[in-house]
């Protein structure tokens, strides 16, 4: 998991946030954490040993700034991540960003955010971001319970990444391992997204991984292998690194020393 402590829900300040993972890095778990997730507002204050991922705010534009900033400082970049924000045109959005990351001459993961639904016109900038050679971020939860996709959204958001071989990250809800029922609608699990990734690559049906993206039984998903998953959904950025360490020790897939 990437640690996104500063994005809502946790919204923790950048000091506590940035202590927290430094202090975290010599714990049993360490492994079990990616980046530290942050805005590219904010990559300033980033010191420059912590391998950090940065959001942009700004598009495309705001690439060559980062670039420079980064080997300024000698930071440690280790990704970055762009929401396509042109519904109009959001093939020519990825080529944008395609552009940028090429000019400025950065050679880290690249993930981009569609936000639309699997529809004609999305599903060709999914083809530009696997062409580009960047990777998909899959938005999975949202402050508004409203705005989180459902299990069929998911599934084929999922189903499209494997058929274009693009790997994925889930970012936003993912903070429990297993689909559960806060106040005010459903949330997504993390364990859910890997199993369901499972049965699509063992060419299962999208109505199949449907299924195990509504699964409420934590011994069920437990229970798939995994196998090579990760290769395909490698992270999810979570406000929180002690809920999803707290479920994989209660179901039994993480041992404390």
């Amino acid at each position: 998991m990437d640690d996104a402590a500063t994005f809502p829900p946790g919204d923790a300040p950048l000091p506590v946030a940035l202590s927290a993972f430094t202090e975290r890095r010599d714990e049993w778990y360490a492994d079990l954490v990616g980046s530290f997730v942050v805005r590219d507002t904010d990559l300033g204050s980033v010191p420059p040993e912590l391998p950090v991922a940065v959001v942009l705010t700004g598009g495309a534009g705001n690439v060559d700034g980062i670039a420079e900033l980064a080997r300024r400082r000698g930071l440690t970049l280790a990704g970055v991540e762009a929401a396509v924000r042109d519904p109009d045109d959001p093939t020519g959005a990825v080529r944008r960003l395609d552009a940028a990351v090429r000019a400025a001459e950065l050679e880290v993961p690249v993930h981009v955010e569609l936000p639309g639904p699997v529809a004609p016109r999305w599903l060709s900038a999914a083809d530009e971001v696997a062409a580009s050679g960047f990777r998909l971020k899959l938005r999975l939860g949202h402050v508004d319970h409203d705005l989180i996709p459902d299990a069929g959204t998911v599934a084929g958001w999922l189903d499209a990444a494997l058929d274009r071989e693009t790997p994925v990250k889930g970012t936003a809800g993912l903070h429990r391992a297993v689909r559960h029922e806060p106040e005010g609608g459903g949330a997504h699990g993390f364990l859910n997204v890997l199993a369901a990734t499972r049965a699509l690559l063992d060419g299962r049906s999208t109505a199949d991984a449907v299924a195990l993206l509504e699964e409420r039984d934590g011994a069920v998903l437990a229970a798939v292998e995994l196998g090579t998953v990760r290769q395909w959904f490698t992270s999810f950025g979570s406000c929180s690194v002690t809920e999803p360490r707290d479920d994989l020790l209660t179901l039994g897939l993480l041992e404390a020393p």
